[in-house]
């Protein structure tokens, strides 16, 4: 992992090609454009970046996002949830948590999560994503897509 590019602790998350709002949209974006090799490369050293500094909850939903965006969903939820734990009033953290649950289909449980981001928002933007995000998933409990809860055996 290259030094140059790691700020002294307690500076702005160090992976930074750009602030994390814009790279944590760009990772979540679309999968398809991003080459599986690159993807591997930036899982890589987001791992080598939550080593360095361990305490930072922007680093380890980053690295949840590149694991979302690899088709990991446990990986991606133990680092989102190591994020939450690290910063309990992190917004995006508990978004990318509750937006995963979301594209799960865990349904329920990404209202509720989605409605603790709310409450985390700092700003109109953050306000506006986790309320779009909440009438999707409200929109789609209203329509029945959700995942059956398998409360009796096959």
């Amino acid at each position: 992992m290259e030094t140059a590019l790691l700020p002294p602790i307690g500076e702005r998350a160090p992976l930074a090609p750009a602030p994390l709002p814009t790279l944590m949209s760009s990772l979540w974006r679309d999968p398809h454009t991003v080459d599986p090799q690159d993807l591997k490369a930036i899982i890589s050293r987001l791992e080598c970046a939550c080593a360095q500094y361990p305490q930072s909850a922007d680093l380890r939903t980053c690295l949840g996002m590149a694991h979302a965006v690899n088709c990991d969903a446990y990986l991606a939820m133990d680092a989102f949830e190591e994020a939450r734990i690290l910063e309990p009033d992190n917004f995006w953290a508990q978004l990318k948590f509750s937006e995963l649950l979301y594209r799960l289909r865990a349904l329920p449980r990404a209202e509720d999560e989605t409605k603790h981001a709310l409450d985390l928002a700092q700003d109109a933007r953050q306000v506006s994503l986790a309320r779009k995000q909440l009438q999707e998933i409200r929109r789609l409990i209203r329509e029945g897509t959700q995942k059956p809860a398998w409360t009796k055996p096959l």
